[in-house]
């Protein structure tokens, strides 16, 4: 088989860059290693940046999300007792939609299928060969065959554990990682969220996040210890933990209920530098990942491939490599802004272990920072203008 793009990863970063090369007449083949049906399954974070979502609603995506997403226009921080809302409409003019990924990954399937891109799911022991060469490939295996895609480019778009990142050479490339020591415990029932708008908590105990999938289903947060087992915690002992974070008036307001699913999500930020080795270009969870705190994982995956989009749309109509040659550092720029961002909510929300030297000392500057923050209409200017996006 011969394409263009070898698209490996069919998430929404993968899904997202084959449907919109197909657009502009670039094809390519997308390879991804779980069923559909187990991509469309999984539970993941659902803050979309203004930018993300104009984008989708551009090519035509937004249908659904505009009748079924919720447009939150500020955050509340809940902190010494108190919970104060930070208005990012009024300070930015701007917002984020809470649109569950899942949803998106169903949009973006539909709209693959209708386009006749080509998607191959299931596969196996897929494998690059000849990224430094114009005869560059992969091959893979699917129900017990041997098959090849000969291409132009690899899009590495397969997330944390996949082929793309470990098939770059060990001096050719550079981590920057840091693991915190701490987990979120998180929980989905089937219960009207707390909040129109999602609380973040810093207490004593630890930081707890009320979120929300849609008006009858929440996805609560609280901070646990990076190696607890998820069978520990009952419903019960959740939602006690959970209320004995959150002010008074609003843990007197929250509706319980059984949870469909809980699990213990590890928090870690990492990036790999370049972006890119031979013809191969990384993108989305493959070359950075954040914590969860600035919810920017799925949004820096979106600019990735707007980057890399652009670039081969240059590439295809002028032969010039340019763009390409220039999309690592590019995508980096934005990068490290959001691993800042998630790196700075993370230290400053959360409890660390009491048995380091700085603790007392981290401790005081947490409070300040979140007094100057609440305090501050810079500060939550800046803040604001971080947590819906920064432009592409």
């Amino acid at each position: 088989m011969r394409t263009q793009v070898a698209i490996i990863g069919g998430g929404p970063a993968g899904s997202l860059l084959a449907f919109m090369l197909r657009r502009a007449g670039i094809d390519s083949v997308v390879l991804e290693r779980r069923s559909k049906q187990y991509v469309l399954s999984r539970i993941r974070a659902g803050v979309i940046e203004q930018g993300s979502a104009d984008l989708f609603t551009e090519l035509g995506l937004g249908k659904r999300m505009s009748s079924e997403g919720f447009v939150h226009e500020g955050v509340a921080i809940a902190f010494a007792g108190n919970c104060q809302r930070i208005d990012f409409q009024a300070l930015t003019g701007k917002h984020v939609t809470i649109y569950g990924q899942t949803e998106l990954q169903y949009d973006l399937y539909q709209a693959l299928e209708a386009s006749g891109c080509m998607l191959v799911d299931e596969v196996q022991h897929v494998q690059v060969s000849d990224l430094d060469s114009g005869k560059s490939h992969v091959t893979y295996e699917k129900e017990g065959q041997t098959y090849r895609v000969d291409c132009d480019f690899v899009a590495a778009c397969d997330g944390a554990h996949g082929i793309g990142r470990v098939s770059i050479p060990r001096d050719k490339c550079a981590v920057f990682e840091r693991t915190y020591p701490f987990a979120w415990l998180g929980l989905l029932s089937h219960t009207p969220p707390v909040s129109d708008e999602l609380i973040y908590a810093h207490h004593e105990r630890g930081f707890a996040l009320c979120s929300m999938r849609n008006e009858g289903l929440s996805r609560y947060y609280v901070q646990c210890p990076a190696d607890d087992d998820v069978q520990a915690w009952s419903d019960d002992r959740f939602w006690n933990e959970l209320c004995s974070r959150l002010p008074t008036e609003i843990a007197a307001r929250l509706v319980t209920g059984p949870s469909i699913e809980k699990s213990v999500t590890p928090l870690r930020s990492f990036v790999l530098e370049p972006m890119r080795y031979g013809r191969m270009f990384l993108a989305g969870d493959s070359a950075h990942i954040v914590p969860p705190t600035g919810a920017k994982g799925l949004n820096l995956a979106v600019s990735d491939v707007v980057y890399l989009h652009e670039a081969l749309v240059d590439h295809y109509a002028t032969g010039a490599m340019s763009g390409l040659d220039a999309y690592s550092d590019r995508a980096l720029s934005r990068v490290w802004k959001a691993v800042r961002f998630s790196w700075w909510m993370t230290n400053t929300l959360h409890r660390f272990p009491s048995d380091s030297p700085e603790c007392a000392f981290n401790q005081r500057l947490q409070v300040a920072e979140l007094s100057y923050l609440l305090d501050s209409e810079v500060a939550q200017l800046s803040f604001a203008e971080n947590y819906v996006g920064l432009p592409y």
